[in-house]
């Protein structure tokens, strides 16, 4: 059976599941269940650290100073906004989602996934406490699936402090928190099972670095943080790998780094512009080679082809797909960028000014 990447967020009326164009896109799918299912779970408005002992686990610690910065984002949307590839009938104008997020900044900006809020009329955060408070998007990014909401009341909410995916070493423990299927709070933990993966963005487009990991994901825990074991954030919780669509023990947090790059952005304008070369790519020895070179794009503009090998970039040697698609990502769209390609034998130079990411790689 093909594998299926899940994105980890819970619509209530349907479970929705789950670039840069030069990546060859992991295998993803998306899913509608039964719209007539519903499941209902009652749980306390706040979750108090409970110990037998008179001693807290490294873990519980973690968890008693991270809860309170982790919420709850409960979304309501028109039908006809949220993302459903399925033409299956809805039961009421309006549907529900549930997924996660947490405090990102001293001035109470959310961060969750893209995919949690695509489409929503109406967006309401809840904390650890209970208390309930509006809020509004302040801006998305589908290519990297990171979306920021600001608080439209006040709330006392320290943000969570914020780790490096560099400093993860397979095996290291990480911890997710967030409301799987609704249950508020709920904390997982497990390993670091795998580093430097490429995963699906919702607009098809890569994202590269995602952190993997054997702690359970399930969905609702979308847009969720992953703790390292000082209690930092490495990472979003975005999605799972799974042939069933619950957790199969292969989950994937968009890293930090990606997460704070594209919430500045959002925070300081509302939107975010990715530079766009527009070729798929695989690794060749000793370079990236092009697999497809999209019709009318900067790269079919400048005269690449289907089967050259990317060597260099800017003079730099390069080795894989990846570290080419890490040095377009680290321009902007406008720049020139010269290429060194290996074409039929031949080693030529090639000049291409760099497009603006569309809003789709479809």
């Amino acid at each position: 059976m093909d594998r299926i990447l899940k994105r980890v967020f819970a619509p209530a009326a349907a479970l929705l599941a789950a670039g840069f164009l030069g990546g060859l896109a992991s295998v993803a799918a998306w899913q509608a269940i039964d719209t007539d299912a519903t499941t209902t779970v009652t749980t306390p408005s706040a979750a108090e650290p409970v110990s037998s002992s008179g001693t807290q686990s490294p873990i519980a610690s973690i968890v008693a100073a991270a809860l309170p910065s982790v919420v709850e984002v409960k979304v309501e949307g028109r039908a006809e906004s949220l993302p459903n590839p399925f033409p299956l009938p809805v039961p009421s104008p309006r549907v529900q989602g549930l997924g996660s997020g947490w405090v990102f900044d001293d001035a109470g900006h959310v961060v969750t996934n893209e995919h949690v809020v695509n489409g929503a009329a109406k967006v309401t955060v809840v904390f650890q406490d209970g208390t309930e408070v509006p809020a509004r998007v302040v801006g998305t990014d589908p290519s990297t699936d990171v979306a920021v909401l600001e608080l439209e009341e006040e709330h006392e909410s320290a943000p969570l402090p914020l780790g490096s995916t560099s400093s993860l070493r397979l095996g290291d423990t990480v911890i997710a928190i967030g409301s799987p299927l609704g249950l508020q709070g709920t904390v997982t933990a497990g390993i670091v099972s795998g580093l430097g993966r490429d995963i699906q963005a919702p607009n098809q487009f890569t994202i590269d670095g995602a952190v993997q990991t054997d702690a359970a994901l399930n969905h609702g825990n979308s847009g969720g943080p992953l703790l390292d074991a000082s209690g930092r954030v490495v990472g979003m919780n975005a999605q799972i790998a799974s042939e069933t669509g619950a957790n199969s023990g292969i989950g994937y947090a968009i890293p930090v780094e990606t997460v704070k790059q594209i919430a500045d952005q959002l925070i300081a304008s509302g939107k975010v512009e990715h530079p766009y070369l527009g070729v798929r790519i695989e690794d060749a020895d000793g370079g990236a080679r092009i697999v497809e070179v999209v019709s009318g794009s900067p790269a079919a503009e400048a005269g690449l082809r289907q089967g050259d090998v990317v060597t260099e970039v800017a003079g730099a040697a390069i080795g894989t797909a990846d570290e080419l698609r890490e040095a377009v990502a680290a321009r902007k769209p406008g720049e020139s960028l010269e290429l060194t390609v290996e074409r039929d034998g031949e080693t030529k130079t090639v000049t291409v000014e760099l497009g603006t990411r569309p809003a789709s790689s479809a």
